[in-house]
């Protein structure tokens, strides 16, 4: 009897298996070799040929699950009439492609652009790491796929989400409502983000269970946050005081990405930037990582980053006047 095993961490896997398993079904039905999930593995028994076809089934239908984000019932069949037939492997693609961060059900999330594979690269590696860069490099977006990833590995039983509620212009003053209504706009890229990658029954499920958390920066201090996924976005205008508010409050088990951008501070003037500050205080230490965007990193529209250049370009020719 061969036993072979592959490992599913991470993977959506409803998608994988089908609804009510119908696509583990289809593969049984099709190969002897017996399947079991179990520990974020698929752990397949038989005579050797039959689990080496198998296998390979299931390594197919992986690299589909990956490329598309999704699998469906006609992917399972062409898989297993291509493995009965001994064509040869296709999913030696995936080996050039970039490392997943998060399967949802629209699709999956990976990095695009060189500097978000180095993001990617050191969150990995690193309990705390600044993403620092202009806006629409996807500094958020993924810091918000992370968690939902470590919280689907287990590896986190939170996630806290934090901002801090600087007026950019508006007056909060005149908003409507109570206190997490006025701040409401100032959380919302990090709920729609959310809204991205999660239903919207499973986001309110997470909320009101306190699995996920959506809190103004304020609102962190006496905390201690141990077996968590912290996110503090728009760091660029927390105080220096916050800042370190913020980074002391990392307990036992837990990681924080902190994200923003330098050129958009909204602090008073005789307020310093924790953000521009940090970057010499934690430099040199190790398990904390920096990671710089540029303008070639923006992944929205084609005409953001030649906004940026623009500014850049209007700043370079203001101060040479």
């Amino acid at each position: 009897m061969e036993e072979q095993h592959i490992s599913v961490k991470g993977v959506d896997q409803l998608q994988l298996l089908g609804w009510h398993d119908s696509h583990l079904r289809y593969l049984e039905k099709h190969f002897p070799a017996r399947i079991v999930i179990r520990d974020d593995a698929i752990h397949l028994t038989g005579e050797q040929a039959d689990v080496d076809a198998l296998k390979h089934a299931v390594t197919e239908l992986l690299f589909l699950l990956n490329r598309n984000g999704k699998l469906e019932q006609k992917d399972v069949e062409t898989v297993v009439d291509m493995v009965k037939s001994g064509e040869p492997a296709i999913s030696k693609e995936m080996e050039s492609q970039p490392p997943i961060v998060l399967y949802t059900k629209t699709g999956l999330i990976r990095p695009k652009t060189r500097g978000q594979e180095k993001y990617v690269a050191a969150v990995t590696k690193n309990d705390i790491v600044f993403a620092i860069g202009p806006a629409g490099t996807g500094k958020t977006y993924l810091a918000v796929a992370f968690a939902l990833a470590r919280l689907r590995e287990k590896a986190v039983s939170r996630i806290i989400l934090t901002r801090p509620a600087i007026e950019a212009g508006e007056s909060l003053g005149f908003l409507p409502g109570d206190l997490m209504e006025k701040v409401d706009p100032y959380l919302r890229p990090l709920t729609d983000a959310l809204f991205d990658m999660l239903s919207a029954e499973q986001l309110q499920k997470y909320v009101d269970r306190k699995i996920i958390e959506i809190v103004p920066l304020g609102y962190m201090r006496g905390r201690t946050l141990n077996d968590a996924f912290v996110i503090l976005d728009e760091a660029q205008n927390a105080s220096a005081l916050q800042m370190k508010m913020f980074l002391t409050r990392l307990g036992n088990r837990s990681k924080a990405i902190v994200t923003g951008d330098i050129t958009q501070i909204d602090l008073p003037d005789r307020v310093q930037s924790g953000l521009v500050q940090i970057q010499n205080i934690l430099k040199n230490i190790e398990g904390i990582a920096f990671v710089y965007f540029e303008k070639q990193d923006v992944v929205r529209h084609r005409l953001v980053k030649e906004i940026i250049q623009a500014y850049e370009n209007f700043g370079d020719s203001a101060e040479e006047e």
